[in-house]
């Protein structure tokens, strides 16, 4: 299995038509084929991933053990921590949660996909859960989002989230993803788990 390049990515993300009969649907769209830099981060194709786009604005807050902790390592304080719990808790913002993509997924049948930090949130302790896009997938792309650090981060629409890697299967899968989630929407779709008739909540 070989990590592809901006070339084999970019090729990828081009319809194409096979032996004139039908049309390849491009693998991420929309598709920015060049590095752009927007608020001092980047989105589009790089040397060997895509770096895509959160579609609305976001803003993760600080989990309220980490503020205590940061309190008490601070200023020494071995007493009360309930004023900085409350303080955290008054912020009202959560320190994790769902996210979705400007960019559509359209997984060929021998490619598989992973999400993957982006260092510049990485640099402020935000990270994307690394989690992998089947072959086969389509449709919009969830991601999961944490902060670890000690500080709120605003994110604002359209601002460069996380990046996207793309690897060659050793030979095209014969059981392509039609899971629960194939063509999510435009929203963060949260967990949804299988019942035992195959069915699914």
């Amino acid at each position: 299995m070989a990590q592809l390049s901006a070339q084999s990515i970019s090729k990828l993300c081009k319809p194409t038509k096979w032996f004139g009969l039908r049309e390849q649907q491009p693998m991420i769209v929309p598709f920015v084929p060049e590095k752009v830099v927007t608020r001092g981060k980047s989105f589009g194709l790089s040397a060997a991933s895509y770096d895509v786009r959160i579609a609305h604005d976001l803003t993760l807050g600080v989990n309220p053990g980490v503020i205590v902790e940061k309190h008490v390592r601070r200023y020494g304080l071995s007493a009360s921590k309930e004023h900085y719990l409350q303080q955290a808790l008054a912020a009202n913002e959560p320190y994790h949660a769902l996210a979705h993509t400007i960019e559509d997924f359209y997984m060929p049948d021998n490619v598989v996909g992973y999400v993957c930090d982006k260092s510049s949130y990485a640099r402020v302790f935000v990270t994307a859960f690394n989690t992998l896009f089947d072959p086969g997938f389509k449709g919009n792309a969830t991601l999961e989002l944490v902060n670890l650090g000690y500080e709120p981060v605003e994110i604002m629409a359209g601002d460069p989230i996380c990046q996207f890697t793309f690897h060659w299967l050793d030979k095209t899968t014969d059981r392509p993803y039609a899971g629960k989630y194939q063509h999510q929407k435009k929203v963060a779709t949260p967990a949804r788990f299988e019942r035992e008739d195959g069915s699914w909540t």
